[in-house]
This record gives structure tokens, sequence and C-alpha cells, in this order.
């Protein structure tokens, strides 16, 4: 199964976006193999530094780092897709500004919700970062669940358990990007979230 497949924008109605930047990843993988979501903010500028791009692009890099710092080592992306952990973004296009407006999020969740359903053992979703945990607090209150994430500041909240159909959700802080240059603490936090998940799902 390749999630492209199945999941499409057909319209691209965002504003705050480059459309041209869109991507759903174009893997082959068995879905009934995956316990663990990650889900970061939205797709980069360069479709070259998406996770699953051929070479070393910057998403595979610092996302790799940041297992490696949680303990599960990785030399690749696909050592990590190995350990039944399937790589998304919440936002399908690249962001045009430091921040991506609510309505974005509210817009591109609808390609989100089908995008974790073609994963039917899920166990955890590390929502890595405020947009990440937005469009999951977005699928939740769609679906008739409420919240899924309180309000707050993820260093206060991400130690609480919440859940959203049986599976466990983690917020977290974003790991993906051009660089790994971020705050001691929050790399370590990091690190700790998602050697949370994987310990969960042994």
């Amino acid at each position: 199964m390749r999630p492209d497949a199945c999941i499409k924008c057909k319209s691209f109605p965002c504003k705050d976006v480059n459309k041209h930047a869109y991507i759903v990843p174009g893997i082959e993988l068995d879905p009934a193999k995956i316990s663990i979501v990650l889900i970061s903010e939205a797709a980069p500028p360069n479709r070259k530094d998406h996770y699953y791009a051929a070479g070393e692009p910057a998403f595979a890099q610092t996302t790799v780092q940041a297992f490696n710092d949680a303990g599960a080592q990785a030399a690749s992306i696909r050592d990590i897709l190995r350990r039944g952990v399937y790589l998304t973004t919440a936002v399908k296009c690249a962001k045009t500004a430091y921040g991506i407006a609510t309505e974005t999020v509210k817009e591109c969740s609808h390609l989100l919700e089908p995008e974790i359903a073609l994963f039917p053992n899920v166990k955890a979703f590390l929502l890595m970062g405020d947009v990440a945990i937005k469009s999951m607090n977005v699928i939740g209150s769609r679906l008739g669940e409420g919240r899924l994430i309180p309000a707050g500041s993820t260093y206060k909240i991400r130690a609480g358990k919440f859940a959203f159909r049986g599976s466990r959700l983690f917020p977290s802080y974003l790991q993906a990007g051009p660089s790994f240059n971020i705050e001691k603490s929050k790399r370590r936090m990091i690190a700790e979230d998602i050697k949370a998940a994987l310990r969960l799902v042994k």
C-alpha cells in the first residue's frame, strides 16, 4: 500500500502554504506492521528534504538523530520504518511563514484523518509540535471525542496520559527540520517521548 495513492488534496484551498511543495508519503509499506505514527508539522519547502526522499534529506537526518538519542539505533529512515514507525506531516504543503493558520490545520486534518486510519494496529502517536497536536485535537473533536490534548505548554502536559481510539498520544516537540539546533532540554524530552512510545509497543 502507498499512502499517496489513498490520500489526495484536490482543491488546495489554503492560502498560507506552498502547494507546489505538497507531498504525501509515496512509500510502499504493509499498514498492518505500523504500530507508531509520528506526525510532525508541515512538508519541507524542498521535496528533497522530506522523510522518504533519496540521499540524506534534512527531515531524515534530524529524525534519525532523535531516535538515536532515544537509544533506538538507526542509520536511516528505513531502519525507523522497520521498527514499525510511520512518519508523516500534519500539513501536506510547505508553510510560507513561521506559523500556520488554524484554518489550514483544520483543512489539512481532512487528509491526516484518513491517512492515520490506514494503519489498523497503531498503538501510539508521536505528536511532534503544536501543529501536530492541534491537528489531532481537530480530528478528535470532529469525531465526537472532544479535545484530545489539553491546552498548555508542552513541557507541562507531556507527562499526562492521553488517548485516541485506544492508542496512546504523546505530545512532544518538533524534531524535523534543516538542523537539530534546539535546546538540550527539548532534545532530551523528544528522546524520552520516542523511548516511551517504543517501549509501549514492545
